[in-house]
């Protein structure tokens, strides 16, 4: 059985019994190989929806998909307003009327042709955002599977309110995690930054500055190229 089947399969599973989520789809990925596109998400963990962490990973995800077009398909999770209770990776049950919105989201992570992901966060205080960090724990959904995201291509990029505002031990500190699941954590390389994308927010154009612009398409590249090779 592929990583890939494994991964959608279990999810489906663990849905069902945390609350009745059931995969559209799940049986028929049974035995089957992943096939058509790679699918490369963005995932921005802002409490800011449309602003400038996704508009950052915008430019990463046209890059990625730029590498080749008809082998790869591109997707932007939003975390805004989501409430994704990281105390459930702690086997901490929600209290009565609570909702849990990351099943959904595990179901798209789970999808049999998501080959890599950009994980996008603003820094705050030379740090990842809660719904960044809410999200790594609530990954224990996969970690306790065998490491489903196990070689899942990743990179991380990082949003600051100035050039030198933190990014690089933020990135770090996501990478470390990711680590963790086994997936292939990857840089920007080239002449940008080495760990991830570092965006500086305050810039007078913006995420559309030229460093900030290189720094995040060299990261979808990155990604892109790993995650088709992998394949």
């Amino acid at each position: 059985m592929s990583d890939h089947v494994s991964r959608r399969g279990f999810i489906g599973s663990a849905a069902a019994a945390a609350g009745g989520l059931v995969m559209a789809g799940a049986e028929a990925a049974q035995g089957a190989e992943p096939a058509g596109k790679a699918k490369i998400l963005g995932i921005n963990c802002s409490r800011r929806a449309g602003e400038n962490t996704a508009r950052a990973l915008a430019i990463a995800l046209d890059a990625a998909k730029a590498i080749s077009p008809d082998a790869i398909e591109v997707e932007l999770i939003e975390l805004a307003g989501k409430n994704l209770h990281a105390e459930v990776a702690a086997g901490i049950e929600l209290a009565e009327g609570q909702t849990d919105d990351f099943l959904p989201i595990a179901e798209k992570i789970g999808d049999p042709s998501v080959a890599g992901m950009i994980i996008g966060t603003p820094v705050y205080f030379s740090s990842m955002s809660s719904p960044c960090k809410d999200l790594l724990e609530r990954f224990m959904l996969f970690y306790k599977q065998d490491h489903a995201l196990h070689n899942i291509v990743a990179g991380v990029l990082a949003v600051g309110g100035a050039r030198h505002g933190g990014q690089e031990v933020t990135i770090t500190s996501v990478q470390a995690s990711l680590f963790c699941q086994h997936m292939i954590v990857v840089g920007a390389g080239g002449k940008t930054s080495r760990f991830g994308a570092c965006i500086w927010g305050g810039a007078e154009e913006g995420v559309e500055e030229a460093t900030n612009r290189s720094s995040a398409e060299a990261l979808g590249q990155r990604v892109a190229e790993v995650a088709l090779a992998m394949r």
